[in-house]
């Protein structure tokens, strides 16, 4: 199949779009700084809100510029959850079963605390979220336990 054009280096569609490739470069750092002035920003913002009422809970506003967690996908940990609780021989505290996870996973390296803890947090939120729906509370302690159902997944 013949080529439209004999594309070597000196090529003026070359050296097109390479100039190209160099002003998205430019554009893609540019809006990671601008990325980040606005992350500051909103942390300003947060703090005037919590200077004119103390008792505001930021955690649902704070959650969506968190970071995804590096061993789950979006949406899998209440699968992954309910399949713990499934084999597990009694109730579970969330931390128990984002523990047994990560060990179902290979995970043994926990050094990155903060992620783990984002993830007894997604546990946690799923459990409360789906309670009824497949999982339940076991007792009224704290924390709270959880075992699986035979209801929907």
């Amino acid at each position: 199949m013949p080529l439209a054009f004999n594309a070597h280096p000196d090529h003026p569609t070359v050296q097109t779009l390479l100039r190209l490739h160099a002003d998205i470069g430019g554009r893609l750092l540019k809006n990671e700084q601008e990325a980040e002035r606005l992350r500051q920003d909103m942390r300003h913002v947060e703090a005037v809100i919590k200077m004119f009422d103390p008792d505001f809970n930021l955690r649902p506003v704070a959650v969506k510029r968190r970071k995804p967690n590096p061993w789950f996908k979006r949406g899998t940990i209440y699968r992954h959850a309910v399949e713990v609780l499934r084999v597990a021989e009694g109730p579970l505290t969330s931390r128990e079963i984002a523990t047994r996870m990560l060990a179902a996973k290979g995970v043994t390296d926990l050094s990155d605390l903060s992620a783990v803890r984002d993830v007894v947090g997604s546990v946690q939120s799923c459990m409360v979220a789906h309670e009824g729906q497949g999982v339940r509370r076991h007792g009224d302690g704290m924390p709270a336990r959880w075992v699986a159902t035979g209801g929907p997944r």
